[in-house]
């Protein structure tokens, strides 16, 4: 078999050896999640100290259930608002019906996914800023009210989080699903038009079903990350005036880690992130397979 398509296995090789280098070997250091780890000592040498971090992050850290709040919020969020919109403009892309039109706004659409976070950053400052910001010129000329501080405000910031990853990724996230589109057959909405359906029915009963495994598939390893969040662009746009709702475990791990220089209690935490990831994404794959014939594995 390994003979006959061995193509195939030379390109997956590059793949392989990225997630055994950068994925799998480190997960040997997870073992300072329960040290006091020292840089001197050493991983063989440093103390062993069980679940000593793991209990002073839960009950001495005095903003630890504000972290873990403000990370569940978040990726709730983009949950409810983010995952649903590349499978809305799928759908809308799919009944365009001039080509060329189509064309130009997927391309259109594509574009925010290419630029670095740091742009995206930049752009969020500027375009909300309480006295240049366009956005806070427009609401002041045209509905008379007065500036508001986007992101200095802690209530306003998890809808510009979730609405700048929809505006970045929602065109990058409708290829899966335009690709899952095309491969329905033409004659089922044929045979639909002929039954009487209209476009909304045609939609509805074989759209979103020929979709539907593909849906399934990426929510599932979207609440693997459901503890994730995107570290880089909070990194850019929080500050102490939104810090009430912007401050997640991934800046909290940041600081500790790479700051303070609290290795294993860093490490504690970030491992209590992955084991919440990988318990979400174990019971959704279960939950799906018991129910539908789609699950990963």
């Amino acid at each position: 078999m390994m003979k006959k398509h061995k193509i195939l296995y030379l390109l997956m090789l590059p793949g392989i050896l990225y997630y055994i280098i950068f994925k799998y070997i480190p997960m040997y250091g997870i073992i300072i999640a329960f040290q006091d780890y020292s840089v001197g000592r050493g991983i063989l040498e440093s103390k062993f100290v069980g679940l000593k971090h793991f209990i002073e992050f839960f009950y001495v850290t005095p903003d630890s259930w504000k972290l873990i709040r403000n990370t569940v919020m978040l990726n709730v969020y983009d949950l409810l608002f983010h995952f649903p919109a590349p499978i809305i403009l799928a759908i809308l892309f799919h009944e365009i019906r001039s080509k060329f039109f189509k064309r130009f706004v997927q391309s259109i659409s594509y574009m925010p996914h290419f630029l670095s976070t740091v742009v995206i950053a930049g752009i969020l400052v500027t375009f909300l800023s309480p006295t240049t910001g366009v956005v806070n010129h427009f609401l002041v000329r045209v509905f008379g009210m007065e500036p508001i501080m986007f992101l200095g405000i802690p209530e306003w910031f998890r809808s510009v989080y979730v609405g700048s990853e929809i505006w970045q990724k929602v065109g990058w996230g409708t290829i899966l699903y335009l690709a899952a589109i095309a491969g329905i057959d033409p004659t089922l909405y044929e045979a639909a038009k002929m039954d009487g359906a209209n476009r909304f029915q045609q939609v509805r009963h074989i759209t979103l079903i020929g979709m539907l495994p593909v849906m399934i598939i990426l929510f599932v390893l979207t609440l693997g990350n459901f503890m994730e969040t995107g570290f880089h662009k909070i990194l850019l746009l929080y500050n102490s005036m939104n810090y009430e709702t912007s401050d997640v475990i991934n800046t909290f791990v940041y600081r500790r880690g790479i700051l303070d220089a609290d290795f294993s209690f860093a490490t504690a935490v970030g491992l209590f992130q992955s084991v919440i990831g990988f318990v979400l994404i174990v019971a959704a794959n279960r939950i799906v397979r018991k129910y539908s014939a789609t699950s990963l594995w």
